[in-house]
């Protein structure tokens, strides 16, 4: 039924962390996935909702027993990171790792899980709430690092760095707009621009917040940064990214009185019509 494909991006016979690019069909926006596996322990990066749950878990399935798997690890709240959360919590035993400010909203998305119903452990024993400085998390001999990306562009956001791959799984930061079957690795970066330029300013919180992020990340040792959206940067590429998102204005940088203007709403000639 489903026509997917993993994408390998690191392969060393013990680790691997795999990439699902096309998972999303229809009016969805185009989103990634991704599995990494640490000998017999796994964990899903951002699985999404109703949209990526089947065939995700399908895929998954090839590689390992769903039920086993380990962690859910969620960079923010939104729909297309973790709406699915009560279908994921009710197939497999995974703990659910979020942001501390999020925790407190997971029970909106799988309420049933509250009082453990039917023998199943209660919501909260299930979830990791990350403190704001973030943590490293154990997965088999291996660390994931949640490392803080706080207003990029979520007020409670995480990125997820897989140390054994040098892989940074960095959320909305670097996204762009682009189909399943483009979603390569980065070749020209001046052409790609375009692409991401958009969504940045109306995403990201602020120079400065990007700013502060890219010198952290410039501190790492990173093969690779892998957004959930459209394509990841390697190489060369990855330090014009950070130079590029560390010099942009965006988010309320680039707000003025216009934005919150209520007298040019009142003489707005569009409006909707009563049925």
């Amino acid at each position: 039924m489903f026509n997917c494909k993993a994408k390998t991006l690191y392969d060393d016979g013990q680790h691997r962390c795999l990439m699902y690019t096309d998972l999303v069909k229809g009016s969805g926006i185009q989103s990634n996935q991704f599995l990494i596996i640490d000998g017999d322990h796994e964990a899903v990066i951002d699985p999404g909702g109703d949209l990526t749950y089947a065939p995700l878990s399908i895929e998954i399935g090839k590689h390992t027993d769903i039920k086993q798997l380990d962690y859910i690890l969620a960079s923010h709240q939104d729909p297309d990171i973790i709406s699915a959360l009560g279908r994921w919590l009710m197939q497999t035993d995974a703990q659910v790792v979020c942001s501390k400010l999020w925790a407190r909203f997971l029970p909106h998305l799988a309420s049933s899980y509250l009082d453990g119903l039917n023998g199943a452990a209660p919501l909260q024993e299930r979830i990791i709430a990350l403190p704001d400085q973030g943590q490293p998390i154990t997965l088999g001999d291996s660390d994931i690092y949640a490392i803080p990306a706080h207003f990029l562009h979520s007020v409670g956001n995480f990125q997820f760095y897989d140390a054994k791959s040098r892989i940074l799984f960095s959320g909305d930061m670097g996204a762009s707009m682009c189909e399943g079957d483009e979603a390569l690795a980065v070749e020209d970066f001046q052409a790609h621009i375009p692409l991401m330029k958009n969504f940045h300013q109306r995403y990201m919180c602020s120079q400065k917040a990007c700013a502060l992020w890219a010198n952290m990340i410039r501190e790492m040792d990173i093969a690779m940064i892998v957004p959930q959206h459209g394509r990841r940067f390697e190489g060369e590429n990855i330090h014009r990214f950070l130079d590029w998102v560390s010099e942009l204005s965006c988010g309320v940088d680039l707000l003025t009185q216009g934005d919150y203007d209520f007298a040019a709403l009142q003489k707005s000639s569009r409006g909707l019509a009563n049925v």
